[in-house]
């Protein structure tokens, strides 16, 4: 087995490395002086096993490319099989056309990926659960409730706790973590007027006394779970924090949630963070590496994946 680590999260390409005992391979990924960028393997990886670990975050396209380009580099030098472990799945947000002229940019993405040589993907909490029918070729979603799961009953325990969902389309992930917890389950109606603007709208839900914890897979802006916590303090909830899977968190976001309401932000290193992230109150930051790790492992193995969730 080889583990190749782009430019995108080095940090946690060394956590799964040395959760898996082994060392990264000695690759070269750079960029010439006009942007173009340039990869070379600089170890034997002929028959061999071989994992690119590479979060398409931003710079969005400048990650895109070196995962691509790499994956070529791989397949001219005969590897036997390609992985492509992507934490984070950049454009996974333009899943459908949501009007017309528009372009679904997730599958674009996973046909270059295709394209490139990749014979099997991993990526976690994927931004919508189609997009990995977007893929010819085996495709494994992670998910990151085991973990925040073991984290929430850490901090704040099970008494008086409800998982709250900040929209109607993240029931399906909040239900599961809610299950898994054994507490009850609490809805944010809202009307998204423009993207980056929400207007959190009713609770379904009673969640007077209760601390509640948002779930969601994603957060940029943080406006969504800024203006779900107002709403839920507003009926009554005893405090709100919030687990999100990849932590975008651009434009000033970090700041934005230091100044709400919210008790805390807990995001995953799927994407690595910003000097800003990392000088925030109010964000924390847990890792996946294990889970990533574990699941590289079993893939190399020809074990279940599946079982990691039951």
């Amino acid at each position: 087995m080889k583990l190749i680590s782009c430019n995108s999260n080095r940090p946690l390409a060394d956590n799964i490395a040395a959760y898996l005992d082994i060392r990264l391979t000695n690759a070269e990924v750079k960029t010439f002086k006009d942007r173009e960028v340039f990869v070379k393997v600089n170890e034997n990886v002929r028959g061999q096993d071989v994992y690119v670990i590479q979060s398409t975050s931003a710079p969005a396209n400048d990650h895109l490319m070196e995962l691509l380009i790499t994956i070529d580099a791989l397949v001219r030098a005969s590897a036997r099989r390609i992985t492509a472990v992507i934490p984070y799945y950049g454009y996974s947000r333009q899943d459908r056309k949501t009007d017309g002229r528009t372009p679904i940019s997730a599958k674009l993405v996973a046909n270059l990926i295709s394209t490139a040589g990749a014979d099997r993907v991993v990526t976690v909490d994927l931004h919508a659960a189609q997009i990995q029918g977007f893929f010819d070729k085996p495709t494994d979603n992670l998910f990151a409730q085991p973990e925040m799961a073991e984290d929430i009953l850490k901090k704040y325990g099970s008494k008086d706790l409800m998982i709250i969902s900040p929209d109607v389309g993240g029931v399906v992930r909040a239900r599961a973590l809610a299950k898994r917890l054994e507490v009850d389950l609490a809805i944010v109606d809202k009307r998204r007027e423009k993207a980056g603007e929400s207007e959190v709208m009713n609770i379904i839900g009673d969640v007077e006394g209760r601390k509640c914890i948002l779930i969601d897979d994603m957060t940029d802006s943080g406006g969504t779970l800024i203006n779900a916590a107002d709403a839920l303090l507003k009926k009554g909830a005893k405090e709100v924090a919030a687990y999100v899977t990849h932590g975008v968190l651009s434009n000033g976001a970090s700041a934005n949630i230091d100044k709400s309401q919210l008790k805390e932000l807990v995001i995953t290193d799927t994407i690595q963070a910003s000097e800003s992230v990392t000088k925030a109150r109010k964000i924390r930051t847990i890792s996946l590496a294990p889970l990533i790790g574990e699941a590289i492992r079993r893939i190399a193995n020809d074990e279940s994946i599946s079982k990691m969730f039951d």
